[in-house]
Order: C-alpha cells, then structure tokens, then sequence
C-alpha cells in the first residue's frame, strides 16, 4: 500500500485452507450445477467483521493501530451451517453459508473492528452485523429458494486464530485481497 493514496480496505476473519477445501468440496457434491450468479473465488472467501472503504494511509495506520491495542481475546472455533440469501432466498442477491456456532465471538471482534473504525474517522456501519460466509453474487436479483433448501448444513469447525486487515485490489479482472495486517488472537 506504500504507493497508494488511498486503498479499499476491511477487517475479517481468514479461511483456513482446511476449511475452504472443504466447503469447496461440499458445494460441488450438493450443488452439482454450481451457484447462481458470479461466485466469489474460493481464494478470497474470509468472514467480513467490517468493510471500510476506501482508505489513507493515516486510516489504515490507525486502523492497525486500535486492532493491536484492542483484547481480542482467545482464539476460538466456529461452526459452518446451511445455505441463506440476502435480502431473502426469494429475491437474492447474495448467497452465503451461514454460521452456527462461534457468532457471538464473531460479534464481538466485529464490535471491536466497529469500535476502531469509528475513532478512525470511518461512519458508522448502519446494518447490523450477521456473520456469514460470502458465496454468490447476484444481478439481477433471483429466487435461489430451491438451492437455499436442497443444500444441506455443512456442520464444519474451523479455527479462529486471527483477525486481519486486507486491501481490495480491483480491476483486471477478478478482484484480489492482500493481508496487509494481520492480529493473532491470545
């Protein structure tokens, strides 16, 4: 980020390798067909706890800054479940998978990420926050009821061990995040 002005940032949780094979592997086995609309590459899956947008350097400075002082806590496991949809399965525009167990760690390192933005100049996030795992995007809007309900849980663990900051690098084709920070949980 040395050379930009100002970068597209956000704060999440990384997949493990463990964890995004297996997903992989469960949306091929139940979802034959593939998803509706343009999925996100399984390269970029992480678990969002803030988006921030675009960014100075001063910012992400602070950014890393509040999330290195911040008590993240223990490291923790979460639980992967079933297929949802924003804004609803009858008129999606999103598909994710859902999270079952761990959310309200995961809230609270969203709390946490809120907390810091806010002191670093960012608005206030508007929408509360629902942990899930982005898989789809839609354009137009599509029913994916069928799919939200033939798709069972995947009932997966996977460890939370970290937080990280990443810049999004978009244009010349698929978009691409960077760890730029990262912050290991206690």
């Amino acid at each position: 980020m040395a050379g930009d002005a100002n970068a597209r940032l956000f704060v999440a949780v990384p997949m493990t390798d463990e964890a995004r094979r297996a997903v992989q592997f469960h949306l091929r086995a139940a979802a034959p067909e593939g998803l509706p609309g343009r999925p996100v590459a399984a390269d970029n899956w992480h678990l969002t706890l803030r988006f921030l947008g675009s960014s100075t350097a001063q910012q992400r400075r602070g950014m890393a800054d509040a999330l290195a002082a911040a008590e993240l806590g223990p490291s923790f496991r979460i639980r992967f479940g079933g297929l949802g949809a924003f804004p609803r399965p009858r008129s999606a525009r999103v598909v994710w998978m859902g999270i079952t167990e761990g959310v309200e760690r995961l809230q609270e390192l969203a709390r946490i990420a809120e907390q810091a933005a806010r002191e670093n100049g960012y608005g206030a996030e508007e929408k509360p926050y629902r942990p899930h795992l982005t898989l789809s995007r839609i354009q137009p809007n599509r029913d994916v009821g069928r799919l939200v309900e033939s798709v069972p849980a995947l009932e997966l663990e996977m460890p939370v061990r970290e937080v990280v900051i990443y810049q999004s690098h978009l244009g010349g084709g698929p978009a691409r995040y960077e760890a730029v920070e990262r912050f290991p949980l206690s």
